[in-house]
């Protein structure tokens, strides 16, 4: 008979020191600050790129090098053309339609809340769905009943396209924030005299102050950085400052530093918001993500 040979046991793994362990202790906090920086310089990398890009000369407008003389030509050149024009309209649409989508949105979603429907999720469900399918299933459809009713290339054609889909991103995203609000509150507010919707707006509305900003903020930046419905279903007159930039890329070549300066004026606005409610934001972001 073959003798059987007994299987070693595998040698245990080294375990870190005292002195290691004392190390990382004591520098974790540091380990955590750098790679949080790095992550940070990682991601504003393109931005800050782009931004040093808008003021340096045509004659040296794709160089490497930081030290450069500083130019305010390309922004100048901006207001020459019709950029300003294109970021009025695009200032126009998105505070419109976010506004509108809020003012339809927010009532609806707080029915559904509060209405005791039974099938309330699959509801808000389907409505989110409109928002999932891909821009081109809606855009023939919109353009051919926009060339019909008169709306092609108008501001007002271009807020419904933006409160179309807004408003099931509203609905969907306030209805949690409504169901986190105990009804006890609102019972409270009844007792003392208000009526429904008097205690929505005194009690329930107040409460839910995180989720409306982080909405409005998300259908604000939604709108804003809209490119394939504006391309389409505008020519020249309600033109927005996405669509603009593209004016910059001609069979001739590209106008880098008008690009660059339109870029950095199209992100303005949505950084100015954003740090506005950035308290408002986070709360909300962080409260959307919790459901009973």
């Amino acid at each position: 008979m073959q003798r059987q040979i007994e299987p070693q046991p595998a040698a245990p793994r080294a375990r870190p020191g005292p002195a290691s362990r004392y190390w990382f202790q004591r520098n974790r906090r540091w380990l955590g600050d750098m790679g949080t920086i790095a992550l940070l310089l990682l991601v504003l990398f393109p931005f800050a790129w782009l931004v040093q890009m808008s003021f340096r000369p045509n004659k040296d407008i794709l160089g490497y090098e930081l030290l450069f003389e500083p130019t305010l030509a390309h922004y100048k050149a901006l207001w020459t053309g019709a950029f300003p024009a294109s970021f009025v309209n695009s200032t126009i649409t998105s505070v419109s339609s976010t506004v509108l989508a809020l003012v339809i949105g927010v009532p609806a979603a707080y029915a559904l809340s509060r209405g005791g429907f039974r099938s309330s999720r699959r509801i808000a469900l389907w409505i989110l769905a409109t928002r999932m399918a891909p821009p081109i299933a809606f855009t023939i459809p919109f353009f051919l009943a926009y060339r019909y009713l008169g709306l092609s290339d108008t501001l007002i054609g271009l807020i419904i396209v933006y409160l179309t889909f807004n408003l099931a991103l509203v609905i969907w995203m306030m209805q949690p924030f409504f169901d986190g609000v105990p009804r006890e509150l609102e019972e409270a507010a009844w007792i003392d005299g208000c009526g429904v919707w008097e205690a929505f707006w005194r009690v329930t509305l107040p409460l839910s102050a995180p989720g409306l900003a982080a909405t409005a903020v998300i259908c604000f930046i939604l709108s804003w950085n809209d490119f394939f419905y504006a391309l389409v279903l505008t020519r020249t007159n309600a033109s927005t400052a996405p669509v603009a930039i593209v004016n910059f890329i001609q069979y001739t070549g590209w106008e880098w530093g008008r690009i660059a300066a339109a870029g950095t004026l199209v992100m303005l606005p949505v950084v100015i918001f954003s740090i506005l409610v950035r308290n408002y934001l986070v709360r909300g972001l962080a409260a959307g993500g919790v459901k009973e």
